[in-house]
């Protein structure tokens, strides 16, 4: 990595709740978050975010939402989020299928129509820095309204600077999916 993390008795005691339960949820403290907290009130508020997209009763499925985040992490070919990122997936699916179809999705038959429009809005956003054509929109309005499409559009926006923050400090995976794709 280009930035080095900190023990962690060296962060503020005020950050170190967040270390202690992504050490309970994912058996250890994530090297990113030990990055965001080198500046702590960003580290607090990416948390914090972080915490209001993957809530439970989010008007996008868990499912959909860890499509979201692993499509976006493959495009921007950031390794650490393709590989946290796909083991929730596949724990969210129940199975590895649609994790390792999802590079491919547009020639698969393993993705519903909801999760075609989201997959398609998803690279829309992120490969043409947010320019969606109205017809997509349309088709996104299908599944959708204003409040899911700009819960949609901010979980994409957020997974984009996860991935480039992690991507510019070149953050390595943790090995939580040893079969993950490797990023496109």
């Amino acid at each position: 990595m280009h930035v080095q993390v900190k023990p962690l008795n060296q962060y503020p005691w005020y950050i170190r709740p967040f270390f202690w339960n992504q050490k309970r949820k994912y058996g250890a403290v994530l090297d990113p978050g030990r990055l965001w907290g080198r500046s702590p009130k960003l580290f607090a508020s990416v948390a914090i975010m972080y915490g209001v997209l993957d809530r439970k009763h989010s008007p996008l499925s868990p499912v959909l939402r860890s499509l979201v985040t692993v499509r976006v992490s493959q495009v921007n070919d950031c390794h650490f989020c393709v590989d946290i990122n796909s083991a929730t997936l596949a724990q969210r699916t129940g199975s590895m299928d649609k994790m390792l179809a999802l590079s491919d999705w547009r020639n698969q038959d393993l993705f519903s129509e909801e999760e075609q429009v989201v997959l398609e809005y998803t690279e829309a956003v992120t490969y043409t820095h947010g320019v969606v054509s109205a017809e997509l929109m349309t088709r996104l309005r299908g599944f959708y309204d204003d409040e899911g499409i700009v819960e949609l559009t901010g979980l994409i926006a957020f997974q984009n600077l996860s991935s480039k923050f992690n991507n510019a400090l070149d953050v390595p995976a943790q090995g939580f999916c040893p079969v993950s794709d490797s990023p496109d």
